[in-house]
């Protein structure tokens, strides 16, 4: 399958070696070519390109732009790159303009995933990945042997459940609960404030949520 990121930061890195590890086409976009550059000499098969040709080429697209850059990013893409495609959407509202712990600029009444949405009807958005760190999120096995839960959010079940076998046969996830429409999303982005505060107090970004039901 070919799989469009967007973003190269340690999400987009994380995300575009493991698939390519799993045998998928990938290209990777940023607004800094050299990034991209140096990425890809590190990881074969990895290909380089805009955002606008990573929209096109991917048949399955990974937001993992920061969060305030992705409405932005999404509307200098050709909107004909985007018609009918998923969009899994792993970016999250933070606002670091005050330090840390961050705030979320949006919140309550509405998400970043339901903005993208409304922004871009043409889209499957689905909301998941943005809860844990970018390891786990490709790599869910490396603790407690995978045992803890994954949400997702959005509007259309069928993507929501070509996104569950896709990251069951990509990166190993057994525990996903699909939480409901994109409006869901912002209870997902919600658990960024307590997420950020679990790793000022552990050190650490290796930790996950689990429901047991």
């Amino acid at each position: 399958m070919k799989i469009g990121v967007l973003g190269s930061g340690m999400v987009g890195q994380a995300i575009a070696s493991k698939l390519v590890e799993r045998g998928q086409q990938v290209m990777i976009s940023s607004r800094n070519p050299e990034k991209v550059k140096d990425f890809a000499a590190r990881v074969p098969g990895v290909q380089m390109g805009s955002f606008s040709q990573a929209a096109a080429y991917g048949e399955v697209l990974f937001n993992a732009l920061k969060g305030e850059a992705t409405l932005e990013v999404l509307s200098s893409v050709d909107a004909g790159s985007l018609q009918g495609k998923t969009l899994i959407d792993i970016s999250n509202p933070l606002d670091f303009s005050r330090g840390m712990p961050p705030s979320l600029y949006v919140c309550n009444t509405d998400s970043l995933g339901e903005q993208i949405q409304a922004a871009f009807p043409q889209m499957k958005v689905i909301k998941t990945l943005n809860t844990l760190n970018a390891n786990l999120m490709v790599n869910p096995g490396s603790l407690a042997g995978g045992d803890h839960t994954l949400f997702m959010s959005g509007n259309d079940d069928q993507a929501k459940e070509q996104v569950r076998h896709l990251f069951g046969e990509w990166f190993g996830w057994r525990d996903i609960i699909d939480v409901g429409d994109i409006t869901t999303a912002r209870g997902t982005e919600a658990l960024l404030a307590l997420w950020v505060r679990l790793f000022m107090k552990f050190g650490s970004p290796n930790f996950q949520f689990k429901v047991v039901r």
